[in-house]
């Protein structure tokens, strides 16, 4: 019992550590110069493109709390529109402060509110998860084919063709022998990520086979279209990074959506992320800083602000 609540207790601590030692990492890494050019260029944002992005932000909020219904009807819910936006708000607020606890939350919150149980609420959530995984992995699919000229420039920089096909070569084999094991493995390890795999295509294929399935694809695609949109419109805050490309936007986008779900909200690994990002793409390590702060320090205080009042109605409010 003591060796499990320890387990706990570190899963809430370490990534809550990890992003302090990161952001004093990423901090104490900067000269005194970069440090006060980095908080001019975060006050001289124009507001009009944050408060953009904050409408952005909410429109997928919305838009996620609405798509939940599809989910839901089926079972014979039907939660107010208000308590499902409070319930999606209030998991993030929860996973600025305890990394992957949102979920858990937002189901909590569904049950004080319209009575839904807790399991079917979670249930659903996970499953909206998948359809978010699939479409971060379609994402991350056109940012490659959209990049691949620079990508394949450097790689043909640091490696020669012999190398390449080599390399080439050893991964198929790695693949198709890493196939065979999934499929064929008694191990314990093994089977858990078979299953899970297997998971994701029947949660995929529960989608496409629910009455609502268009009006669910459709949100989903908003959804994902709003986080581009918010992504891309920061940019226009950094004088350096106008004009940024929309490879470029989405290879970036995809690599922040990553480091999120490292540490609390990104923190500290979010802006490392965006400055090697860009940095990679030949912008100045000062643009990336520079993005990366104005991005996730808006949207964690935008989180923190409108999801906790979101908690306070919930979990507070209401009982009263």
């Amino acid at each position: 019992m003591a060796y499990k609540q320890a387990i706990k207790t570190l899963k809430i601590i370490l990534p809550l550590a990890l992003g302090v030692f990161l952001m004093w990492y990423w901090l104490g890494g900067m000269t005194p110069q970069d440090r006060i050019d980095l908080w001019d260029t975060i006050k001289n944002a124009n507001p009009l493109w944050i408060l953009i992005s904050f409408i952005f932000s909410i429109l997928s909020h919305m838009s996620r709390a609405y798509r939940w219904k599809f989910m839901l009807e089926p079972m014979g819910y039907k939660p107010k529109f208000g308590n499902s936006l409070a319930a999606v708000m209030t998991g993030y607020f929860a996973n600025t402060f305890v990394l992957r606890s949102g979920e858990v939350l937002r189901a909590v919150s569904i049950k004080r509110t319209d009575d839904i149980p807790f399991e079917k609420a979670f249930g659903t959530i996970v499953s909206e998860r998948i359809a978010d995984l699939v479409m971060l992995l379609l994402i991350m699919i056109i940012a490659v084919v959209l990049q691949s000229t620079a990508l394949i420039d450097l790689f043909n920089k640091e490696t020669n063709l012999i190398s390449s096909i080599i390399s080439l070569a050893v991964l198929l084999i790695i693949g198709i022998i890493g196939l065979r094991i999934l499929k064929k493995s008694s191990h314990p390890f093994i089977i858990k990520i078979r299953e899970f795999g297997l998971g994701i295509l029947e949660g995929v294929k529960s989608i496409l086979s629910m009455k609502k399935n268009a009006a669910f694809i459709f949100h989903t695609l908003f959804i994902w279209a709003m986080y581009i949109a918010m992504f891309w419109i920061v940019t226009l805050t950094v004088p350096g990074l106008k004009g940024v490309s929309i490879g470029v936007t989405l290879t970036a986008f995809v690599i922040g959506a990553f480091s999120m779900s490292a540490t609390n909200a990104g923190m500290g690994l979010y802006p490392l992320a965006m400055a090697g990002i860009f940095t990679f793409f030949g912008y100045t390590n000062a643009d990336g800083d520079a993005f990366g702060s104005i991005i996730w320090g808006t949207q964690t205080i935008f989180n923190i602000l409108i999801g906790g009042i979101c908690a306070l109605y919930v979990f507070v409010i209401r009982r009263r």
